[in-house]
């Protein structure tokens, strides 16, 4: 059956109702034809000047910001709100009762939030929507193009304009501040030392800069010039004798994070974000290796430009693999080099993840399980000897 278009149907109504306002004027006659006859003309002139109302002109600007933003912070991590703020002007001198827009922000993966407000214009024909998000979870995202759209005073006819603001946002992977790993301690002082303890990093007596105070740091690391003349709590940093070399592998089986619970993902996301950050921030040598159908190095480096290069991969990763973690690290042997430490991060079941401990024990590597328990509520540490 032939679906029928509302608009056409609404003006063959008007129609319908002209015809006969035309013919009680022509068969009537009289004062009270000929004035009802003229109202409708001058409704009808009304409806039509609607298409020149100036909605399909309509110029905009997109502000956005958070509360982290406003308060210093320049990167945005998972579970963030976004305020957003729509400046609006719509040209022409044709009244327009109010105004509906709806705003679209669309995910990298092609999941997108839809937002719909109103205003009414002022005397200078401008209005101001602002409206906040949902917490956002980790990826890349971009506004769309914002539709305005308003009715004439009847709610017959519907105008319509659109405007394109250009915005991209990116929401980090959360990463929570970690002060010291007691796994690395652990390996340093305990039975797995004669494995581990050449390869950590120990501080000297010779201070490298000033970083921000951790809770539990001694007095003695305070920086008291640095916390005066900034008002906030700073600590020494001091440099090391030796560049740790570390690596992540991250298993993007699809198998180990049931669909129902997504946040055994995101949780495993969180974890390699935070050790990156962290370790890099120390001046730890930091890679990745992420597990997938193809998989993504990125090699053990220093500096500000490596946690950029894997905070950027965790951003759009996602659990695509349809092999599991022994598969991808056997088809990465050319990637991993002995002697690294290496830490896995995963929650498929242990007899899945033993032979991968043991493999890399072959291969040279001291390797650190980071599994993550089926209702992601906390997280098991093993090492296994060398």
């Amino acid at each position: 059956m032939r679906k029928v278009n509302p608009v056409h149907m609404r003006w063959r109504l008007v129609a319908a109702i002209y015809a006969v306002s035309l013919l009680y004027v022509l068969f009537q006659g009289g004062r009270t034809s000929l004035m009802l006859f003229m109202i409708l003309n001058l409704l009808l002139f009304y409806l039509l000047l609607g298409r020149w109302s100036g909605i399909a002109g309509v110029q905009g600007s997109r502000s956005v910001k958070s509360e982290e933003s406003a308060a210093g912070e320049r990167s945005l991590f998972a579970g963030h709100r976004l305020h957003v703020k729509l400046q609006i002007k719509v040209p022409g001198i044709y009244p327009i009762p109010y105004v509906i827009v709806r705003d679209r922000l669309v995910r990298h993966n092609g999941q997108h939030l839809e937002f719909d407000g109103s205003f009414i214009l002022d005397w200078r024909r401008t209005g101001e929507l602002a409206y906040e998000t949902p917490p956002l979870p980790r990826g890349e995202y971009r506004f769309e193009q914002t539709v305005c759209s308003t009715y004439d005073i009847f709610g017959l006819f519907k105008h319509e304009g659109i405007f394109e603001s250009a915005g991209n946002v990116t929401i980090l992977p959360q990463v929570v501040p970690l002060r010291r790993w007691q796994g690395i301690q652990r390996g340093a002082r305990g039975p797995f030392s004669h494995a581990i303890a050449p390869r950590s990093s120990k501080e000297t007596t010779q201070i490298n800069g000033v970083r921000e105070y951790l809770y539990g740091d001694r007095l003695s690391r305070v920086h008291w010039n640095a916390t005066a003349k900034t008002g906030d709590w700073k600590s020494k940093e001091f440099e090391r004798e030796s560049l740790p070399r570390t690596m992540i592998i991250l298993d993007r089986y699809a198998g180990a994070y049931p669909a129902s619970k997504p946040e055994l993902f995101e949780l495993a996301v969180s974890i390699a974000a935070s050790l990156a950050d962290s370790g890099l921030k120390g001046d730890t040598v930091m890679g990745l290796l992420s597990a997938g159908d193809k998989p993504v190095i990125v090699q053990p480096k220093p500096g500000v430009d490596q946690r950029s290069m894997v905070m950027k991969h965790l951003t759009n990763v996602d659990a695509d693999a349809s092999r599991r973690l022994y598969a991808a690290l056997q088809a990465s042997e050319s990637l991993l080099d002995a002697g690294t430490f290496t830490v896995l991060i995963t929650a498929d079941e242990m007899k899945n993840v033993l032979p991968c401990m043991e493999w890399l024990n072959r291969q040279g590597m001291s390797p650190c399980l980071l599994h993550i328990a089926a209702d992601g509520g906390r997280l098991k540490e093993r090492s296994t000897k060398k």
